[in-house]
This record gives C-alpha cells, sequence and structure tokens, in this order.
C-alpha cells in the first residue's frame, strides 16, 4: 500500500511538473512580464510608501515642532502674564497697605483733634459756666443790695405797722374822748 501511495504521488508530481511545463509554454513569457510588472509595481509601491512615510513623518516632526513653538510661546506669554499679574498684586498689596497706614494716621489724627477740640469746648465751658455763676452771683447781690436799700427806703418814708397801728390808737382815742394827754392833768 504505501508502495502503491507512493506510486501514485510520484504520478501526480509527474502530471503536475508536465502541467507547469505546458503552462510555461503557453503562459510563460506572460507570466514572466506580469511577475516583472507586479515585481515594478511593488517596488514603485513599496517607494511610494516608503516617499509616503517619509513626508509624512516630516510633516507630522513640523506639526509637533509647529505645536511646542506654540506651546513654548503660550506658556512664555502665560509666566508673563501671570508675572505682570503678581507684580500688579503686589503692587495693589503695597498701595492699599499704604492707603490703610494714611487712613490710620487721619483716623488718629481726626481722635486727637476731636479730643482736643472736645477738651476746649469742656474748658470754654467751664469758662462760661463760671463767668455766668459769677454774674448770676454779682446779679443777685445787686437785686439783694437793691431790694435791701429799697426795702431801708420804703421802711424810712413809710410807716411801719407798729407806729400806724398806735396812731390808730391814739386817733380812736381822742375820738372817743379816752385819750389824755400827760400834759393836762
Amino acid at each position: 500500500m504505501k508502495a502503491e501511495k507512493q506510486k501514485n504521488a510520484a504520478v501526480e508530481m509527474q502530471e503536475d511538473g508536465n502541467i507547469d511545463k505546458i503552462r510555461d509554454i503557453l503562459f510563460g513569457s506572460q507570466s514572466r512580464d506580469f511577475e516583472r510588472r507586479f515585481a515594478r509595481m511593488e517596488e514603485r509601491l513599496s517607494k511610494e510608501v516608503s516617499d509616503m512615510r517619509d513626508e509624512t513623518r516630516k510633516k507630522l516632526d513640523a506639526l509637533e515642532d509647529y505645536i511646542k513653538g506654540e506651546v513654548k510661546s503660550l506658556t512664555d506669554r502665560l509666566m508673563s502674564e501671570q508675572n505682570s499679574r503678581a507684580d500688579a498684586v503686589k503692587e495693589l498689596s503695597g498701595e492699599l497697605k499704604d492707603l490703610s497706614h494714611n487712613l490710620d494716621k487721619k483716623v488718629t489724627n481726626i481722635n486727637e483733634h476731636a479730643a482736643k477740640s472736645e477738651s476746649d469746648l469742656r474748658q470754654q465751658i467751664l469758662s462760661q459756666s463760671k463767668n455766668l455763676s459769677d454774674e448770676i452771683q454779682k446779679r443777685h447781690n445787686d437785686l439783694l443790695n437793691s431790694l435791701e436799700r429799697e426795702s431801708t427806703e420804703i421802711r424810712d418814708d413809710k410807716a411801719d405797722r407798729t407806729a400806724l397801728a398806735e396812731l390808730f390808737t391814739e386817733m380812736a382815742m381822742r375820738l372817743t374822748n379816752d385819750f389824755k394827754l400827760p400834759d393836762a392833768d
């Protein structure tokens, strides 16, 4: 069986070999021409793919360089802007500190001025109060003296009650003839 299989395989190979020869005779030149064309086309395609790959790589490298440049430029601008803003914040902070210091000075000056004005006002009120008190005392004394003078004048010029009572009593006695003069005895 093995021998038979080997024989059949050998016959098939001869037949395949014969078929190949026939095919080579009939289509050999065309087949070689196609193979050369395919090889050239494959070579050309390989070269074009390689060229495209190189060109794509160059374009991607150029694009990468451009993006890196733009990112660096943006980073530099951002850093510059951040630094300028930090400087502006420091400047504003300094100005705010100065304004706060000036405001504190002004508030202190105003408080001192108010305290001095209050002290001056109290002193003026005290002085005027003393002046008014002295004036009131003087007027009181003047009025008291004037009242005493008037009272004295009234006493001197007018009859007092007891003298008037004695006078009326004497008159009543004379009218009733009850009154006797000490000389008439």
